[in-house]
């Protein structure tokens, strides 16, 4: 099992257009493609950050199912909408991470 960090630094005044992105249409395609969400967490210091977690069996099925999530009709047509105005997100970093064996977690 590994997990991926995603930050995504925002365009200003984009932060509820990425929520709502994710809540109503991203974080069910993610499950339907097999990239479960471990967590989602907001810059508390003002920053127009948005880290989540996803969840995989190894590199080689992460990228298998990230290529078919991109290529969703589904997921095509929201990006689309959502970025109507513009886009929403500057840039996105990302790192792949494993658990360590001495400390239990969820």
């Amino acid at each position: 099992m590994i997990y991926e960090l995603r930050i995504y630094h925002m365009h200003p005044g984009k932060m509820e257009a990425i929520h709502k992105r994710f809540s109503e249409v991203t974080i069910r395609l993610f499950e339907k493609h097999g990239m479960p969400v471990y967590d989602f967490w907001e810059d508390i210091d003002g920053n127009l950050r948005l880290y989540y977690v996803l969840v995989h069996n190894d590199r080689e099925s992460r990228d298998r199912n990230y290529a078919a999530f991109r290529n969703d009709p589904d997921w095509v047509i929201a990006k689309n909408q959502s970025e109507a105005d513009g886009p929403i997100v500057v840039k996105v970093e990302n790192f792949f991470m494993k658990r360590v064996p001495y400390v239990t977690g969820r």
